[in-house]
């Protein structure tokens, strides 16, 4: 990407954070969820008469024309703009004119408008954009939309499909997506001799804490190994999941509804993190969100991150101290044989009200929205992961955005849905009982054995 884009980007996401998040990205105060901001673009999207019809997708269907649809979209700012260039253009091929509403910046305020609209079986919205954790929320209100997934005859990332699918429906098409990553200093690696970033926990704690001596010892007191989510919220769910995961403890609630939580690896992933406190990672890091531990990272005071793809635009940024010093890799296996490579999903999807009067226009925009050809307009103008794989081998988003490769495994192989699915309406009060559990073993209020069967007892509680 050229330096003047980075710049750009970079004094943009200044402005726009905290704005609407999806899953899977940069940060939010209201966000529900945890991940880069849907308006993460380089440059303002330009008119829809730059568009050519010919990159567009050809699979449309035009005996609709003259129809009217509504969708609400994203929030004010470049990724609105893009939505609606595009409106332009798709009816240009289909005659199906889209209105494009601008939805709310808090993901909270939008959801409590979704679900007043759709609990009154209102008509006035035909096509919603929803974050990961809603289908099992929304499911009832959507179409099905599986025909029209298959319809695009493409390679979609199979965990989010499943993520977006409740009792054999599929809610919503994926339209972006987000994972957690491991950001490390590349030139701080290479200077104490490590040749690659770790591949296991054990491996980054004892990466963290040679690199952490070394620079306290070269004089900077303020540097840390390992700086990441701790804070009692969203942010921490995403971060234990991983954890608990990799270590093979399972995913809190399993897809068929049982409680898993309560078990020897996902005690032993807890504790693991609460012993980097006050060694490898700052005390204060209980108290951390996303952009805490990007300041303490962009600021050169610390050897490994783990964020969302939002932060690496922002470490390279001209006026960044770490620019060219950094890069980004799948999060690291938990020991031994249940050792696996996990990352919670993020990104945000494209549903269909069961209650609008032209559904198949609108299944038209969502396939419009959701295809390749608008995907990777959307990564080349917004920089915003594509759901699917075989775009982060296109020749044109790897010379625009070169660390797009670094995503690819991380996004088909290690990415982990919150169980928000299985938990429906309840998602919210299973990961507040969840990331409070987990703060309270990091900060020594209660010890991981007694944390994880107090939890699994309330987790009962509320879903019975």
């Amino acid at each position: 990407m050229k330096r003047n884009h980075l710049f750009a980007w970079a004094m943009i996401m200044a402005v726009l954070l905290p704005v609407l998040v999806a899953c899977g990205g940069a940060p939010s105060a209201t966000s529900s969820a945890t991940t880069a901001p849907a308006p993460a673009a380089t440059t303002a999207p330009a008119p829809a008469a730059s568009a050519t019809i010919s990159d567009m997708p050809q699979n449309l269907r035009t005996d609709l024309k003259g129809q009217t649809i509504t969708y609400s979209g994203d929030a004010a700012g470049p990724s609105s703009e893009f939505e609606k260039k595009y409106a332009a253009v798709f009816e240009q091929i289909t005659g199906i004119k889209v209105e494009v509403l601008q939805g709310e910046q808090s993901a909270t305020d939008r959801l409590a408008q979704y679900r007043q609209q759709l609990s009154a079986q209102s008509s006035d919205t035909d096509v919603y954009m929803i974050d990961v954790i809603w289908p099992g929320i929304l499911a009832d209100h959507a179409v099905d939309l599986a025909n029209a997934l298959q319809s695009q005859h493409t390679d979609y990332f199979e965990r989010i499909v499943k993520n977006n699918t409740v009792d054999g429906k599929l809610v919503g098409i994926p339209m972006f997506i987000g994972a957690g990553l491991l950001f490390y200093r590349s030139d701080l690696l290479k200077k104490y001799g490590f040749d690659k970033p770790p591949a296991t926990w054990a491996e980054l704690e004892q990466m963290a804490q040679k690199i952490q001596d070394g620079e306290r010892a070269a004089g900077n007191p303020d540097f840390w190994g390992y700086v990441w989510q701790g804070a009692a919220y969203e942010g921490l769910t995403c971060d234990a999941l991983e954890w608990q995961f990799s270590q093979g403890g399972g995913t809190i609630i399993e897809s068929d509804g049982t409680i898993t939580i309560n078990n020897a690896n996902a005690i032993k992933a807890f504790e693991r993190a609460k012993g980097w406190i006050g060694t490898i990672s700052p005390p204060g890091v209980t108290t951390y969100k996303e952009e805490e531990a990007r300041g303490v990272w962009q600021a050169g005071n610390a050897a490994f991150m783990r964020n969302w793809g939002y932060a690496y635009a922002l470490g390279q940024a001209t006026n960044s101290s770490i620019k060219d010093k950094l890069d980004v890799t799948i999060l690291p296996k938990g020991d031994g044989a249940d050792g696996q490579n996990a990352a919670t999903l993020g990104g945000w999807q494209i549903m269909v009200s069961k209650y609008s009067k032209h559904q198949e226009a609108a299944i038209e925009w969502a396939k419009f929205l959701t295809s390749p050809e608008i995907q990777k307009k959307r990564a080349l103008e917004l920089s915003l992961e594509p759901t699917i794989a075989s775009l982060y081998q296109d020749p044109d988003i790897l010379k625009a955005l070169p660390y797009y490769a670094r995503y690819l495994p991380v996004f088909r192989d290690g990415a982990v849905a919150r169980p928000s699915t299985v938990s429906a309406d309840l998602y919210n009060d299973v990961s507040a009982a969840y990331f409070t559990a987990v703060n309270q073993v990091l900060t020594g209020q209660m010890d991981a054995k007694t944390a994880v069967a107090d939890l699994e007892t309330k987790l009962k509680n509320i879903l019975k």
